[in-house]
């Protein structure tokens, strides 16, 4: 029996589609919230592959999802490229900067990553071991621009300002910022698919910041370079690409990189994506996660709305970003319900 997922995937229309959730595995949950302190700190939650593990089965045992994502972090990459990171209590991840040719040269080079990502690969040969064998195992990265963001700011900013000015201002050290990062992705992304990975998804999170030939140069074009490696050498694992709040340019977007499904955030109207997106394959999303901690009708309603709106084309049913720490467990089962029963 071939997963749901894959089916969806390979541009299946399928009944009811497949359903998981951007962070699954999250504060949210109680039992997540007891693992984590049993790990001590985020970052030893990451790199202990039997932690890791149950924390990303966590949701699968409560809800029954068709995937499993890996539990880990974008910012993983540049720490194993040598940058420095730590996170700060209620404040999130703090890294040391790229803001130069100087800092570019003290990082290492894309295929020595693995010494410091062996403990993600060995949760992801858990996971494959542990999964129902009807839940898809996923596996992913940060795209370049987003994790290039990071890297040049030191920490997650609101409007991505130091990069970009950065690109404006050196666009020849951004540019190899870019390429070794894309690079890394590359091999890291390969190297979880060899570990047990079905599918692999590619989160540009900051990708609504970029503009015109911006976007296309650091958006684009990577994600189709990534996209086109990892076929070379894994012909038949699909790739979701999600270039967040990338509005228009969501259109398009699979022909341009070759992903196999778009991933839609909250802010383009399904019906409009319907038109425009999922008629070159299959899609994925977009409630608001807002309905996760407000509830009530309006989830129901918003989810099978979402639902019958990609109903003629292949959907995999999921939120249009992360569910928050804020969320009540109880309205992800009414989300399920909801779309199961539309």
């Amino acid at each position: 029996m071939t997963k749901l997922l894959l089916r969806a995937l390979a541009g299946e229309t399928l009944p009811i589609p497949p359903i998981w959730m951007m962070r699954q595995a999250g504060r949210y949950l109680p039992e997540y919230r007891a693992t984590r302190a049993q790990a001590g700190d985020f970052l030893s939650l990451c790199y202990n592959p039997e932690l890791a593990a149950e924390v990303t089965l966590q949701p699968i045992r409560r809800y029954g999802f068709d995937a499993a994502i890996l539990f880990a972090d974008i910012l993983l990459v540049p720490q194993a490229l040598g940058a420095d990171l730590w996170f700060v209590t209620g404040e999130g991840p703090r890294l040391s900067t790229i803001t130069s040719a100087a800092d570019m040269a003290r990082l290492k080079p894309a295929d020595q990553i693995d010494e410091r990502l062996s403990p993600v690969y060995q949760t992801l040969r858990i996971l494959s071991a542990e999964l129902p064998r009807e839940t898809t195992l996923i596996g992913f990265a940060g795209a370049p621009w987003t994790v290039a963001t990071y890297m040049v700011a030191g920490r997650g900013t609101k409007d991505q300002g130091p990069a970009h000015a950065l690109k404006d201002s050196d666009r020849e050290t951004f540019t190899r910022l870019i390429d070794l990062i894309t690079d890394a992705t590359i091999h890291y992304l390969s190297r979880q698919i060899e570990a047990g990975a079905e599918v692999v998804k590619l989160f540009d999170s900051w990708a609504g910041s970029l503009q015109g030939d911006d976007f296309d140069d650091f958006a684009l074009a990577p994600a189709r370079r990534i996209i086109g490696a990892l076929k070379e050498r894994h012909p038949t694992v699909p790739i979701i690409a999600f270039p967040r709040e990338a509005g228009g340019r969501y259109a398009g977007f699979a022909r341009a990189t070759g992903a196999d499904c778009v991933a839609l955030d909250n802010s383009v109207p399904a019906d409009w994506a319907a038109e425009h997106v999922q008629i070159d394959g299959c899609v994925q999303g977009n409630l608001d996660p807002r309905h996760m901690v407000t509830g009530g009708r309006e989830l129901v309603a918003e989810a099978q709305r979402i639902t019958r709106a990609f109903s003629n084309g292949p959907h995999i049913f999921n939120l249009g970003h992360g569910i928050t720490p804020d969320a009540d467990p109880d309205n992800v089962a009414r989300m399920i319900d909801a779309v199961r029963s539309a």
